[in-house]
């Protein structure tokens, strides 16, 4: 079985040449795009012969949302007011950067927050190289090609060698209108020995959240990407939530590469949106590097949550701990896919790779398509574990034989089941938030259940 190339409207040749005019970009960038453009044009829209059945963009109705063409900057942007305990902090709202704001200890660092065209036109050396090799996302896949040829945001994150900020920076997106989409990039990059705490926030801010009952047809767009890349020793930690509105569709890719005894850590929870479509890339090239991730899932109603995960063992003794997870009820679906690879040069190589997935309701579905491919013998633990299943009897009669009712029970354990994410969320007010938005799905899933 095979999957069709994208086939998307706003992806042509003269938005290509009118988004990067508007940008005043250099011929280099410009090429890159149209690349890009070529790329999409070619490459099936799920790659994967074991994935190729779970791929469904039905809900997206791509057609008929148009993407911001140019980015703007509010004129109070520089004055927005960190969130507390935040050491930095972005915010995007549509087409517009409305806030952008560093702390003492950030700018003391010689952290840089900025746009692509202001770092390319006054520190180009933190970009240029990078951004230009075309190594940040993955070639063969037409959503990140997509974020490659058409982004009107594109963010550069630098952390110096050697800087370790204690308090995390923030990032916080708003797909804009109904009908509209945000197409974006961000570009990490930490120096040797650095340190950071990276939360990032999406949701539908300050736009009205649309409801799909027919009192708003249109779909939000949301297309980014997160592209990490980590010097030797350096430590970078992602949070992430994602609550969009429920007439908002989602795209979402993350790549990191680890240098030398790098450590890198994600914990990704999505609760919003119509459909949800996430690719993560891990790259550990340097020897001693390490990953660990944990990615959630919790739909109701007509949700989509489609979570692929590739993590790549290039240099020797690297580790990955990646355990997904989603909890699926109403009409709700989950494809939790992942795939470790082993190659020739990573020995020593410990890995695990586990998708879990609990069903509330009759009619909730989830897959889950854990792999592995090893082309080196001479790894200390190379494994994966799935499971999909309504939640444990045991264990409910368990909490019932201590005192709880059958719902509470219920609920506890699927809470509980999420909590290794939340509790990674670096501020205690978004983590709490998060713990709420959990929560409220509840009721819907007793109604389910009890019918």
């Amino acid at each position: 079985m095979s999957v069709a190339p994208l086939r998307l409207p706003f992806v042509s040749e003269d938005r290509i040449r009118q988004i990067s005019r508007s940008l005043d970009e250099p011929g280099w960038l410009l090429q890159q795009r149209l690349t890009a453009a070529a790329r999409v044009a070619e490459l099936p829209a799920e790659g994967n012969q074991l994935f190729t059945p779970y791929h469904d963009l039905r809900a997206a109705r791509l057609a008929e949302s148009q993407p911001y063409a140019e980015v703007k900057v509010s004129g109070d942007s520089e004055r927005a007011e960190l969130p507390a305990g935040a050491s930095a902090m972005l915010a995007i709202r549509g087409d517009t950067i409305v806030a952008r704001s560093l702390g003492p200890d950030a700018l003391a660092a010689g952290v840089v927050i900025d746009t692509f065209g202001a770092v390319l036109r006054d520190r180009p050396e933190l970009l240029q190289d990078i951004l230009q090799n075309g190594r940040t996302l993955p070639a063969d896949d037409a959503f990140s090609q997509v974020a490659c040829a058409l982004w009107s945001h594109g963010v550069l994150i630098h952390v110096p060698a050697g800087v370790q900020l204690d308090a995390p920076i923030v990032i916080r997106h708003d797909p804009g209108e109904a009908g509209r989409g945000v197409i974006s990039r961000t570009l990490l990059t930490l120096g040797e020995g650095a340190a950071v705490r990276l939360l990032e926030e999406q949701g539908p801010g300050g736009h009205p959240a649309g409801r799909l009952d027919g009192s708003v047809d249109q779909r939000r767009l949301w297309w980014g990407t997160m592209e990490a890349v980590l010097g030797d020793r350096a430590s970078l930690e992602v949070a992430g939530l994602q609550d969009f509105a429920q007439d908002t569709v989602a795209f979402v890719n993350r790549q990191a590469t680890l240098g030398r005894s790098a450590r890198l850590r994600w914990a990704l929870a999505s609760v919003g949106g119509l459909l949800h479509k996430s690719r993560i890339d891990n790259l550990l090239v340097g020897q001693g590097s390490s990953v660990q991730q944990v990615e959630i899932g919790f739909g109701d109603e007509a949700q989509l949550f489609d979570l692929t995960s590739y993590t790549r063992h290039i240099g020797e003794d690297t580790s990955g701990d990646l355990p997904s997870k989603g909890v699926f009820s109403g009409r709700s679906r989950g494809y939790i896919k992942g795939l470790i690879e082993i190659q020739r040069t990573a020995r020593g190589t410990d890995s695990f790779l586990g998708e879990f997935s609990m069903l509330l309701a009759r009619k909730a579905r989830s897959v889950t398509i854990p792999s592995l491919e090893i082309d080196q013998p001479d790894v200390r633990r190379a494994s994966h574990a799935s499971s999909v299943a309504p939640i444990d009897e045991t264990a409910i009669f368990y909490l019932m034989s201590r005192g709880l009712d059958r719902e509470t029970a219920r609920k506890t354990i699927v809470l509980g089941f999420l909590e290794p994410v939340v509790a990674r969320i670096p501020l205690p007010e978004v983590a709490e938030r998060l713990r709420d938005l959990l929560a409220a799905k509840w009721p819907a899933e007793a109604a389910a259940a009890a019918a």
